[in-house]
């Protein structure tokens, strides 16, 4: 059990450990070298440019300006400095709600700990129980400031009934104004937003198979039949998942080849070499630059072969498509809406903006994602509780006078004193910490292979799986393992009768782990992400070994993203502690606010200067961010009524039976009352942007600015190559209209009648140069990577698959 020491060095290490962080953050920020790590959004955006006028070389990579290291917190004030409407319109929706949630965390806790530490701390302290139990259970000094520390049938329950009350009931009031904000928030954002492509098309799934049909007639004739006044056209969904991960293995050859080229720059007296097994520890040993020049050679000949199979293969086209309409009206009727009589075909859904697109998935056979969705609800149940061993471990270096008891030969390890305030201290937290690194990768591998169709609901379903996780293993698992490993003595020493008392009096006990947790996760942790040291690396290796251009300095560039996926989950555990810990160890509540504030400013920083969100959902997030507080405060309720049955507190515990009642009614409530607007598109609102979008556009051509949009990413990089081909084309014609007239300026120095010979020569081979040209240009011919288009060749990309009869 931890004491106050321990838990002073732990406070000690993680304060030192973020101090640390952020002054090396302060120092690298202002370096002229670091500008693109820690200023990567602002690159993206045009809004920031790297001074290339530098006097010094060492200017360029070293700021000597001594002021910007003085007010090295200026990044503070410049993280608080830009308002939620300017913050909307620089990052976007997603990210000033996400803030919210720090914000409602404030506005939730700096109440309640206040509260809480003037009224429930002095009321356990006077209580005095854990004297009389010291024989029988394992506590510390900051047990008697808990719960635990109120003796049996005490009328002092009825104080912590009343908080609890007081505590609720203001958390609900707050995430109903807070829901109430982010909806009118949500709907403003999708009034005033721009015209998108999103706005007018539908995601139509299960497209069912007509023998005499191809799946892009299918789908022209049953919209034209069903929504003949809207409907404007449909983009067919094609499945390139094999060219795409050519694509991608060619990148990386690429950028091997980079790495080798500007090697040899370098060192032109050698050439590299290396060896083309395992490691490159085994095999023969070969010119790497000629290597990977074959290497991608043979590459681009088998891309060449998978676009024609892309391109004429009906089966690559998907039961999928993104149908388009004129109105937003049209859109909306057609995506909330039964489009069939069998409920199994023609789903429509809302289409995602083309960024938030996850194009992998939409060739996944609509009939196996029940059965994909299924097999990996059984592997989260199985890694959760596969889980539970570490987090047992984990636990036992939390608890180690209960170890000391049941294993007596550790004993002379772990009793100096700094070996075990920093065990028990800060091991515990950052063991857990380093446990879950993996995982939230792990879990968005599983939700991929679940078939979602979109990025965003990918990091929805991953918080989801994230969220459950952590409510099993870190906070379940570690006080059921934690709880039973430390009083495993008292178990096998006391009566039957006695071990739920014990039990009830062990719970609070675990505060001190979380606290440790909240310490090395919400302190040192939070420190960590602003320093980036992982994108600082990374961008310097790639600087110093493959950035040849601007445009490679660009690509080298990692902003990330705020990752719902993975902060969602670990916010609702904060959450979940405090709610739950308030009227049970209130001293835990400091640890809570702390950790919202610290974030605040740092996600703040991160967003407006680093992240570059990968997709805009208006917020679809927050009903779930909604209903996981709920659950905390319902698991808060339970909690504190399984530990008042323990104490006798046989007056107060039945009141509160109405606690969870009132909860779930409030739930309830702002589920009828705010989701719909996360869920579906007003009519109202649709047709009143058409109109004012007709009124002050009235000539505007839908056709052509929607004609793309969905349009498969790999197809783009197909007409960058026909472009790239194109201009290789140019080039070699101009050299060989350069040569021609080289040649003729050499002829008229020649006599006239060697000149007719030569004339004569000449037509007679440009004659059958372009015989053997037009010859070669009717079939389709690779030589060393280079693409010579023909007239046989396959179809061009499927820009012109809409069937428009309405005119603009």
């Amino acid at each position: 059990m931890a004491t106050l020491q321990d838990l002073g060095v732990s406070a000690f290490i993680n304060i030192l450990s973020a101090l640390v962080f952020l002054l090396l953050f302060a120092v690298l920020r202002i370096q002229p070298v670091n500008d693109r790590v820690y200023f990567p959004k602002l690159y993206l955006a045009h809004k920031r440019q790297h001074d290339h006028t530098a006097r010094s070389a060492v200017r360029r990579f070293v700021n000597l300006n001594i002021c910007t290291y003085i007010t090295f917190l200026s990044w503070v004030p410049g993280a608080l400095r830009m308002s939620e409407v300017e913050l909307i319109a620089h990052a976007g929706l997603d990210s000033a709600v996400c803030l919210r949630i720090y914000t409602l965390g404030l506005k939730i806790f700096l109440p309640i700990t206040t509260l809480a530490l003037l009224v429930l701390i002095p009321v356990n302290v006077s209580g005095g129980t854990l004297l009389d139990l010291k024989k029988e259970v394992v506590f510390s000094n900051i047990d008697k400031l808990s719960i635990s520390n109120v003796s049996p049938g005490s009328n002092r329950f009825f104080i912590h009934l009343l908080m609890a009350y007081v505590f609720t009931f203001w958390a609900c009031f707050m995430l109903y104004k807070e829901y109430s904000n982010v909806a009118f928030m949500r709907l403003h954002f999708l009034a005033s937003q721009k015209r998108c492509a999103d706005q007018f098309s539908v995601i139509v799934r299960n497209i069912p198979r007509v023998s005499i049909h191809s799946t892009s007639e299918t789908v022209d004739e049953f919209f034209r039949r069903n929504h003949p006044d809207h409907y404007l056209g449909q983009q067919p969904v094609y499945n390139a998942n094999r060219y795409a991960k050519l694509v991608k293995q060619k990148e990386r050859l690429q950028n091997w080849l980079d790495y080798y080229e500007l090697k040899f720059e370098r060192h032109p007296e050698r050439r590299p070499t290396g060896r083309t097994g395992c490691l490159g520890f085994c095999g023969r040993e070969v010119d790497q630059i000629d290597y990977y020049r074959a290497r991608i050679s043979e590459l681009e000949r088998r891309m060449a072969s998978e676009r024609q199979k892309v391109l004429n293969d009906p089966k690559a086209v998907m039961p999928v498509s993104f149908v388009t309409f004129d109105s937003r009206w049209g859109a909306a009727v057609c995506a909330q809406t039964q489009q069939s009589k069998n409920p199994t075909q023609w789903l429509t859904d809302w289409a995602p903006e083309p960024r938030d697109v996850y194009w992998q998935n939409l060739a996944i056979p609509f009939f196996s994602l029940s059965i994909r969705r299924f097999l990996i609800s059984v592997a989260v149940f199985a890694l959760v509780f596969f889980y539970m061993i570490p987090i047992a471990f984990v636990q036992s270096l939390a608890n180690l006078e209960g170890l000391e008891k049941v294993a007596p030969f550790l004993k002379p390890v772990i009793e100096a004193k700094v070996v075990k305030s920093f065990l028990q201290g800060f091991l515990p937290g950052l063991a857990l910490k380093m446990f879950l690194y993996v995982l939230p990768s792990v879990l968005l591998i599983m939700s991929k292979v679940e078939g979602y169709v979109s990025l965003s609901s990918l990091e929805r379903r991953t918080a989801s799986k994230y969220y459950y996780f952590m409510l099993v293993n870190v906070f379940l698992g570690s006080i059921i393992a934690g709880t039973a490993f430390e009083q495993l003595y008292s178990f096998l020493h006391q009566p039957p009768t006695q071990i739920p008392r014990t039990i009830g009096v062990a719970i609070p006990m675990k505060a001190t782990f979380f606290m440790t947790y909240i310490m090395v996760d919400g302190w040192a942790g939070i420190a960590n992400e602003i320093l980036r040291v992982k994108a600082l690396v990374i961008y310097h290796l790639k600087n110093m070994f493959i950035v040849k251009t601007e445009r490679d300095r660009e690509r080298a560039m990692d902003p990330g993203s705020i990752g719902l996926g993975e902060n969602l989950p670990s916010l609702q555990l904060y959450f979940l502690l405090g709610l739950v810990y308030a009227v049970v160890t209130p001293l835990l509540l400091p640890f809570i606010v702390v950790f919202f504030a610290f974030a605040f400013l740092v996600y703040r920083h991160q967003i407006i200067n680093v992240y570059n969100q990968e997709y805009e959902s208006a917020a679809a997030f927050w009903p779930q961010v909604h209903s996981r507080i709920i659950a905390s405060l319902l698991i808060s309720h339970v909690t504190l009524f399984g530990l008042m049955s323990t104490k006798k507190a046989a007056y107060s515990t039945p009141l509160l039976i109405f606690l969870p009642l009132l909860t779930i009614w409030f739930h309830k409530y702002c589920k009828s009352r705010f989701e719909q607007a996360f869920r579906k598109y007003p009519l109202e609102e649709a047709m009143a942007k058409d109109t004012m979008e007709h009124t002050s556009e009235p000539n505007l051509n839908l056709k052509s600015f929607l004609a793309n949009a969905y349009l498969h990413p790999i197809f783009h990089l197909f007409e960058q190559a026909e472009k790239e081909e194109e201009m290789v084309e140019v080039r070699v014609d101009k050299a060989e209209k350069q040569r021609h007239r080289h040649e003729e300026d050499e002829t008229q120095v020649r006599s006239s009648s060697q000149y007719r010979e030569e004339t004569h020569f000449r037509s007679t081979h440009e004659t059958h140069y372009h015989h053997e040209e037009s010859h070669v240009s009717r079939s389709t011919q690779y030589h060393e990577g280079i693409h010579v288009r023909s007239d046989t060749d396959s179809p061009p990309p499927p820009h012109f698959v809409y069937h428009y009869d309405i005119q603009p």
